[in-house]
């Protein structure tokens, strides 16, 4: 047994931690310990230590004392907000210091008028630590005897664990952090490894199992962060996490809504309240507010057993619940059961069940504590996912005490316009989305799950408008103009006519468009243009087949490898393409094989270390690098998708020998399955090599299709997972132009055809100037078919010739753009 008796770190009134005004100290959720009310603005050792830590915003500091008992102590509540303005580092990470040594300084005042509280905790965070109060409630100086820990043996230490603990610090690239999406990433890659995993930041250490831990550490773009693992695979999962994170985790693919800023302006006729848009579209309607449902709980169980078994049957039948969500509400729910999973969040709910608290009320305080955590980071991402929590928290009470909800949505009108505080996923999905012309909110994020299930839908929807809505009455007309970020509550009679006149012609135009879809798609001078779909599920195959796309023109495999703990075998692949090619009916599926690395890491599939991933071992080289992986996926494609609906298509290819090893791999594959067809195998244009080398590709290849995302990137030199840069990547930008004419050409030389199945494609404005170059193949996102239909429908090839000339002379993107209106109005 070791007891060590610490001295004040500073002078002040000292309290119990149940007297702190934040959940993460005062329930202990980080360690036992006092807090300390000081009126002085430094910060002395307790102890003989070393500095393990000082957070880059200088609020707090770490220190190892002896026996390996680690002790944090943190300068008031919230103080990471202010960036480190008015404190100072008297100490390193690092260095050994003796009692009464100055760690930080702190202006008093200028912390004390912007802080939230100036309380400091002072927390034992050491497991197996036992901390006992020598003072509380009355005013202390510094080094007065404050607490007595002890601990039975020494506290295994990071130079005790040598041999088995690896850490690596890292600096974050994601744009936004490690909000709630990566965050269960990372949980569901801790478990894959056979080690006790553990991240730090800003003074704050987080359970590599605890998705809310980790987001609570309020890890920001460009923060640094501290991995650190222990156990028989320690090395190995700290390398393939930081990879994974280092790789961007795939987060480039997820694009950010245009944010406008809230206004408020009184128009002479009417009012108009202003918001961010959540997702798109202009919508008329009636008014009609929305409340959540009003669940009573007890406050008091019938018994930590009964409550305990009560608690756990809920989760499960939540869990289970959430486990058949599909499409874009699939990924959301992952989310959620990533939540419900979450360790610290589960365990809190049940101590206060231990407690005598009901079950229900015990979820409440846990989920609370958790909010207040996020709301104290200061991040908007992360503040958003409280949404999140309070969806699951009224789930998870509706499944505890199902006769007790009172209230609901009241009986839709036809194009109701719903008004709310804030509209949680679960109750999107409840809504007759058949009668919800659009959607308002209070409160809310461009960024929600909410936002994301309603531009999927194609509901406008117009978020952080302000409490004044719900003042507007039940039953008055609005207009919801959610590209423009306004809503019009009281529009005079022109400003309604006019709203009525857009809002006909669109759904007349889009009525045409799907009306049309199923027929193949010529030109108006009878060119034949194919219009496929990108797809990455069964679900997309589905919805595509129903806008009219005429084929895949790429099938994303990835989404059969990420997230789980192991590559998917050649049956269970072989299952998933033969499905997708099912619901395709006999239209061509052309499938690309395995492009990983880069944006798209794999936690089970460890890359080295890639100062530029985007540079590194992904798509093709990976595979040629794996042939085990490769001939498992080329065996499952040739036995699940049949005959000539069977196309393969080649990741990254730079040179024509890629494309012949990959071909040597394919017959090897046919040998080994009996298949006699051999079935078309093409390659993806994306990078300036392939481009400028495209005849010679062409000889050797059955078809081409361009990859403009990142032969965009590659080509301006930008990486579209940068926020610096991301803004300036346009695939309409000449020199990319330049680079599909030469892809084109290279094409024509060997009379293949030429596709392009990145996001341009599904660009109305850019169809024709692609046409243009010689593309006879768009490939689009499944709801962009019929738009993308009835666009090239209106163009003659001539026009689209004479278009793509004019681009390639431009200078910039911007003169492209603006060249490509006058053809559109011509061909309407």
């Amino acid at each position: 047994m070791t007891t060590l008796v610490l001295g004040a770190p500073l002078s002040g009134w000292a309290s119990s931690l149940d007297e702190v005004p934040d959940p993460v100290f005062g329930e202990r959720m980080m360690g036992d310990g006092i807090a300390i009310e000081p009126i002085e603005g430094l910060v002395r050792a307790p102890a003989a230590a070393t500095v393990i830590a000082v957070a880059p915003t200088l609020h707090s500091v770490t220190l190892r004392l002896e026996g390996g008992i680690e002790l944090l102590i943190h300068v008031g509540l919230e103080t990471v907000g202010l960036g480190g303005d008015g404190f100072t580092a008297l100490v390193a990470a690092g260095e050994r210091v003796d009692a009464g040594a100055p760690l930080l300084a702190f202006d008093l005042d200028s912390v004390a008028r912007r802080a939230v509280s100036l309380v400091t905790p002072i927390i034992v965070t050491s497991e197996g630590a036992t901390v006992r109060l020598l003072v509380r409630d009355r005013l202390i100086g510094f080094g007065e005897p404050l607490l007595e820990i002890s601990v039975a043996g020494q506290i295994v230490t990071d130079t005790a664990r040598a041999d088995d603990e690896t850490t690596r610090s890292i600096v974050v690239p994601l744009a936004h952090g490690l909000h709630a999406r990566p965050a269960a990433r990372l949980v569901a890659a801790s478990r894959m490894h056979d080690a006790t995993l553990t991240f730090e930041a800003h003074g704050r250490t987080a359970a590599g199992r605890s998705m809310v831990a980790i987001m609570a550490l309020g890890v920001r773009h460009l923060d640094e962060l501290t991995i650190r693992a222990s156990g028989t695979s320690a090395a190995a999962a700290v390398e393939a996490i930081a990879t994974l994170i280092l790789g961007g985790m795939a987060e480039a693919e997820h694009s950010e809504p245009v944010v406008q800023a809230a206004v408020l302006v009184v128009a002479p006729q009417g009012t108009i309240l202003g918001g961010v848009r959540a997702a798109p579209g202009l919508a008329i309607g009636s008014a009609v507010h929305f409340a959540a449902a009003s669940i009573e709980v007890p406050a008091d169980g019938a018994g930590p057993v009964q409550e305990r078994t009560a608690l756990e049957l809920a989760l499960a039948t939540l869990t289970a619940r959430l486990a058949t969500a599909s499409g874009v509400g699939a990924e959301i729910a992952e989310a959620h059961r990533a939540m419900l999973d979450d360790p610290a969040l589960v365990d809190a709910a049940q101590s206060h069940v231990a407690q005598g608290r009901s079950a229900g009320r015990a979820w409440q305080l846990a989920t609370a504590a958790v909010a207040e955590t996020l709301q104290a980071t200061g991040d908007a991402r992360l503040i958003e996912r409280i949404a999140d929590l309070r969806d699951l928290e009224q789930q998870l009470l509706s499944e505890l005490y199902p006769a007790s909800a009172t209230g609901a949505l009241p009986a839709l009108p036809e194009n109701a316009v719903i008004l709310a505080d804030d509209l949680l996923p679960s109750q999107f999905m409840a809504l007759d989305l058949r009668r919800v012309a659009g959607i308002v909110t209070v409160n809310g994020g461009p960024t929600s799950h909410t936002a994301i299930l309603a531009a999927a839908a194609g509901v406008p929807m117009l978020v952080a408008v302000g409490a004044a809505v719900l003042d507007v009455p039940d039953g008055r007309t609005v207009i919801l103009d959610a590209d423009a970020a306004r809503l019009d509550f009281d529009p005079d009679p022109a400003a309604l006519a006019s709203a009525v006149d857009r809002h006909a012609r669109s759904r007349r135009r889009h009525a045409v468009d799907v009306e049309t879809a199923q027929a193949d798609c010529r030109m108006a001078d009878g060119t034949r243009i194919e219009v496929f779909a990108n797809l990455s599920s069964v679900e997309d195959a589905r919805l595509a087949v129903t806008n009219g796309g005429e084929g895949c023109g790429l099938l994303r495999t990835e989404f059969l490898f990420l997230d789980r703990a192991e590559a998917p075998g050649e049956d269970e692949q072989c299952r998933a393409y033969g499905a997708i090619a099912a619901a395709l009916g006999d239209r061509p599926l052309i499938v690309r094989t395995l492009d990983i690395g880069g944006d798209k890491p794999v936690a089970y599939l460890p890359f080295p270390h890639e100062d530029n991933p985007a540079l590194g071992a992904r798509g093709v080289r990976f595979s040629l690098a794996r042939p085990d992986l490769l001939d498992v996926q080329l065996r499952a494609i040739l036995r699940g998708v049949p005959g000539d609906q069977c196309r393969i298509m080649v990741p990254m290819v730079v040179e024509p020998a890629e494309l012949l090893a990959v071909g040597a791999a394919l017959d090897r594959a046919m040998l080994a399955v009996g298949r006699q067809d051999r079935p078309q195998l093409g390659v993806m244009i994306e990078t300036p090599a392939a481009a400028l080398l495209a005849p010679a590709i062409a000889a050797v290849a059955d078809f081409l299709s361009v990859g403009s995302n990142d032969l965009t990137q590659y080509a301006l030199a930008c990486d579209r997972g940068n926020p610096a840069t991301a803004g300036r990547i346009d695939a309409l930008h000449p020199a990319v132009l330049r680079l599909i004419a030469l892809a084109a050409e290279g094409a024509t030389s060997h009379a293949r055809w030429l596709g392009v199945c990145g996001g341009v494609a599904s660009d109305p404005a850019a169809a024709a100037i692609l046409i243009g170059l010689g593309v006879t193949e768009l490939s689009v996102t499944p709801s962009a078919v019929p738009a993308i239909k009835a666009a090239v429908r209106r163009l003659h090839l001539t026009d689209c010739r004479d278009l793509a000339v004019r681009a390639l002379a431009c200078a910039s993107a911007a003169e492209v753009r603006a060249l490509v209106p006058a053809v559109i109005e011509e061909a309407a």
